[in-house]
Parts: C-alpha cells; structure tokens; sequence
C-alpha cells in the first residue's frame, strides 16, 4: 500500500509540474517572444496584411480616389479575355527571364571560376566584379542608356571601329529586349560569389583524385565541379528566376516600355495600371497572377530538381 501511494503521489506531482511550467519558465518564453516580437510585427505589417488586401483589392474595382466595389473576377476576366497588352507584358517578361537567366548562370560561373584561381591580385578582382552591383539602378540605367545609344553610344562607337553597323537597341523593336537582357548581365557580381562560395566549399582531394586518374580540365569540371555545385546552381536558379519575372527599374527609366511596348515587362505594366491610371484593383489582380506564376515555377523547380541536384551523401532521384 506504501509503494501504491509513493507512485500515485509521484505521478499527481508529475502531472502538477507539466500542467504549471515553472516562474523562470515563464520569463525564459516571455524574452523570447519579445526577442521575436519585432519580425513577427514586421511580417504581419509588410508581408501577411498587405498580401491578404492585395487578394481582396484583386476583387474589386478600387481606384484609391473612391472606395472599393465588388466586382468578383471581373478584373481576371479582363486581364485574360480582353486585356491584350497584359499577354503583351507577360510575353516580354518570359522573353526576357528565358534568356537572361541561363546567361547569367552561365557568365557568373566562369567569372567565379576565374576568380577561385590562385593568381596575383586576387581580391582586387573579386572587389571589381562585385563592384557594379553595388552602383543604384537608376544611376546604372542611365549609364546604359548612354552606352546603348544608336548614335553616339559606346557599344556601337566600338564596333564601328572594327567595321560593324551597330544595331538601333533601345530604339528597334527587334533589338530592345536584347539590350535588356545585355544589361542584366551587368549585375552577375552577387551570384559569381555564391557561386565562388561554391567551388570553395568542395574538397580538393576530390581534384586530386581526379587528376590522378588522368581526368583533364574539363573533365574535372563535369565529374567533381558540376555535381557538387548543384545546390548552388538550384539556389541562383531560383533567386534568378525570381529577378528576372519583376524586372522594372531599367524599363521605367531607360524605355518607358517602348518601343511598340517591347519592353512592357509585367511589373512595369502593373505599375502603369496602380500608380498611373490609379486602377489599383486591376493592379493586384495583377500582382496576384505574377505571385501565382513564380509560386509555380519555382515548384517546378523545386521538384525537378531532385532529379539533378546532388546533396552531400545524397544521389539526386
């Protein structure tokens, strides 16, 4: 009977103790939150709230001067069925994503390559490339805008040293979107890092091995280098991709979605409806839709990339 009553009494104090958390419990959690307070004010105020108003506002005719009417999918219906420079916009914005991405992957992975090199001066060049980064788009798209120049630009002032006619770029229709997409290259600094961080992170006994075993340079790079650069490979896919769909700073400066709206990308035609015909129903409909579409893409991407991204001890799917 004594041992019965021990272990009953064990067991109620057990049950007291988890049913009342201590004092200094109590304040262990109170810091916390108070410590994590200020980003959960943050993401409701600037992330959650804006977002669930951005839904409701996508529903309704708001032009900011009136108060909103319900219009149910009437702002979709026109973007999808009537609105052609919405399909005109997405067009240019795909266009533009499609191509500049990949070169961008591309040219920052050899920039970084050059850079992991073991040669005089290397920090002063990693500096120098990371550096336009850094320069305000604005100032950079008037730099551009200037080096573009059909006439006295300094792209087409070099090439028709070497005999070559330079194209119209910002001028032409046909050579707008190409100049965009030349300019974006400028930027390839915080990525050739990452992917810096990358190629540093992967062992040198793997190298070595390799070349032991008479594995050449471009061997290497596509046995050891680019299997275990995947992961950083995914990350600046992602990142890029998310970039390029809400491109606006250089075409609302240079362009002003000209010529013959060809380069109208989809944040600076959402900007032209909210803050230019102050129809800011339809605008975040807008934004909802081009939400909807990074969702997808990087889904996608997310899911195909068990396929082809190697993780340390673990082979893709």
């Amino acid at each position: 009977m004594a041992i019965t009553s021990n272990v009953q009494m064990q067991s109620s104090i057990k049950r007291r103790r988890w049913q009342m958390p201590s004092r200094n419990a109590w304040k262990r959690n109170l810091t916390g939150y108070l410590f994590f307070s200020p980003w959960l004010l943050g993401m409701l105020l600037f992330n959650i709230i804006p977002i669930i108003l951005a839904i409701y506002y996508s529903l309704t005719e708001y032009t900011v001067l009136q108060s909103p009417r319900w219009i149910g999918l009437g702002n979709y219906r026109e973007m999808f069925m009537v609105d052609e420079l919405f399909w005109k916009a997405l067009y240019n914005t795909i266009y533009f994503a499609v191509f500049s991405v990949p070169l961008s992957l591309m040219l920052a992975l050899i920039l970084a390559m050059l850079l992991n090199s073991r040669v005089p001066g290397q920090s002063f060049f990693r500096a120098t490339f990371f550096l336009p980064s850094i320069v305000p788009a604005v100032a950079a798209s008037v730099v551009w805008a200037w080096i573009l120049h059909p006439e006295y630009g300094l792209v087409n002032d070099m090439l028709a040293k070497v005999g070559i006619p330079g194209p119209p770029w910002l001028t032409s229709e046909v050579w707008s979107k190409p100049a965009f997409i030349l300019m974006s290259l400028w930027g390839i600094g915080p990525t050739a890092i990452i992917f810096l961080a990358g190629l540093q992170d992967i062992p040198q006994h793997l190298y070595e091995a390799a070349e032991i075993d008479g594995a050449n340079v471009w061997q290497r790079i596509r046995n050891v280098t680019l299997p275990l650069l995947t992961p950083t490979i995914f990350f600046n896919l992602v990142i890029g991709m998310i970039g390029a769909f809400q491109v606006f700073t250089q075409a609302y400066i240079v362009s002003a979605g000209g010529p013959l709206w060809s380069t109208l990308f989809y944040v600076l035609y959402l900007y032209n409806q909210g803050f230019q015909y102050f129809k800011m129903g339809y605008a975040s409909a807008l934004a909802i839709v081009l939400f909807v579409i990074i969702l997808v893409l990087t889904v996608i991407v997310q899911l195909t990339s068990r396929r082809w991204v190697y993780y340390e001890g673990v082979q893709p799917q």
